[in-house]
């Protein structure tokens, strides 16, 4: 039998990502989805690691050749997607495949697998917090953080849609709290 799908989505500056990092390093038997995006690379990041830093051409190539579980245009110009390729990878290492992806990314992994995957949307507790998380990051532009705070109000509407929605005003109990839902749904 293949893997089970957990995917996690939220808006930019949510703690999802760190929350992934915290269950990776937890012992649970997930590995990383590394998505591949058409952006350049950040100072620091590593192909493969990172992401799959494809360029516009060949993203759009391989979109035509059906590479990709899902892919999305989050920003004009920015493409992001899942390869099949990279999630047949984690399974045939015998791994469930875990997700950092946007929410229409989230949502159609889940609609592609619905019975094996988890969707599982974090809130942050308020617009209010997320800026403040953004400006804190201090790796965007005042442009950057107006733009990923009004993409934020669109996504925030999709978390109903998700099989559970998890609030990340504390880190350590929204962490434990997916870890427990994980553990359930693997053992289902």
């Amino acid at each position: 039998m293949k893997g089970k799908l957990i995917i996690f989505s939220a808006p930019s500056g949510a703690g999802k990502t760190t929350i992934v990092k915290k269950l990776l390093a937890s012992g649970l038997p997930l590995k990383f989805s590394v998505s591949a995006c058409s952006r350049a690379k950040r100072e620091g990041e590593i192909d493969t690691k990172d992401y799959y830093f494809l360029g516009i051409d060949e993203f759009k190539q391989r979109i035509n050749q059906g590479d990709f579980l899902e892919w999305e245009e989050v920003y004009p110009g920015n493409y992001y997607g899942t390869l099949k390729s990279e999630v047949n990878r984690i399974w045939d290492e015998g791994n469930h495949v875990i997700f950092d992806v946007d929410v229409v990314g989230g949502l159609n992994i889940k609609k592609a697998y619905p019975e094996q995957a988890l969707a599982i949307f974090v809130n942050p507790p308020s617009l209010e917090t997320l800026k403040e998380r953004l400006i804190n990051r201090k790796t965007e532009s005042e442009e950057n953080i107006q733009k990923r705070l009004s993409k934020a109000e669109l996504e925030l509407s999709f978390a109903p849609k998700f099989d559970l929605v998890i609030t990340n005003d504390n880190l350590q109990t929204a962490t434990d709290e997916a870890r427990d839902l994980i553990l359930d749904f693997l053992q289902e």
